[in-house]
C-alpha cells in the first residue's frame, strides 16, 4: 500500500480513503467541535495526502498515522480560522431571532449537547495534550502510532498522555488511570479511561 500510495495508484489511494475516512473524520471532530469543520478537515487532509504522498516512507506499517498526522495540523488551521470568524462576528450587529423549530431539532441538539460535553473535556488541555488524547484514547493509536503521526518521540507521547489523563481526572469523577498504562487497541477496552474517554466511546456507537 505504501509503495502504490507513493507512486500515486489511484486506486490505491481510493482504498485508503475508504478505510480512513470515519477515522480521519472522527479525529477532525474532535478536535474542532463542529460537523462542517470536521467534514472540511476530512476533505483537505486527503487532499494533502495525495499532493504529499512522496514523502511517505516506504517501510512501514499502517498508513493510519500519517493521514492522523496531517489531520491533527489541518483540524488546528480551521480552528484558528473559526476564531477569527468568531471574532468577527462578536464586532457585528446581531441577528434577528428565528423561530425554533424543536420538534425536527430535538435530535440535532442531543447530538450536538454530546459533541459540546466532548469538546469541553478536551478543551481543558493544551494543544500539545489534547492532540495526544485524541489520538491515543479517542483513535485508538499506540505511543508509537500517535508518535509518528505527530512527528514527536514516544517519549514525548508518553509524557503528554499522561499529564491530559492527570488533568481530565481532575475534572471527572473517575480516578485518575495509572501512568504508565499503554493504549489499548481495542476501543471497548478503554472504559477504564478518564471520564474522556466514555464520551469517545458514546459518540462511536451513536
Amino acid at each position: 500500500m505504501r509503495a502504490r500510495v507513493r507512486a500515486g495508484d489511484r486506486t490505491a489511494f481510493a482504498d485508503l480513503y475508504d478505510q480512513n475516512a470515519r477515522a480521519v473524520y472522527g479525529h477532525a471532530l474532535r478536535l474542532t467541535g463542529n460537523w462542517s469543520e470536521a467534514e472540511e478537515v476530512m476533505s483537505e487532509t486527503f487532499l494533502g495526502a495525495w499532493r504529499t504522498r512522496e514523502t511517505v516512507d516506504p517501510e512501514g506499517g499502517s498508513l493510519t498515522p500519517w493521514l492522523l498526522g496531517i489531520a491533527t495540523h489541518k483540524a488546528h488551521n480551521a480552528n484558528r480560522g473559526l476564531r477569527r470568524r468568531l471574532a468577527f462576528l462578536a464586532r457585528s450587529p446581531e441577528p434577528r431571532p428565528v423561530e425554533d423549530f424543536a420538534d425536527e431539532t430535538a435530535g440535532r441538539i442531543d447530538d450536538a449537547r454530546h459533541l459540546a460535553s466532548v469538546h469541553d473535556a478536551l478543551r481543558q488541555l493544551g494543544r500539545a495534550d489534547r492532540e495526544v488524547i485524541a489520538l491515543c484514547v479517542g483513535a485508538g493509536l499506540d505511543y508509537q502510532q500517535a508518535a509518528e503521526a505527530l512527528g514527536i518521540p514516544v517519549g514525548t507521547v508518553r509524557s503528554r498522555l499522561s499529564r491530559a489523563r492527570a488533568r481530565l481526572a481532575r475534572h471527572s469523577s473517575g480516578p485518575a488511570p495509572r501512568k504508565d498504562a499503554e493504549p489499548r487497541g481495542h476501543r471497548g477496552e478503554k472504559e477504564s479511561e478518564a471520564a474522556v474517554a466514555a464520551l469517545f466511546l458514546q459518540e462511536e456507537t451513536r
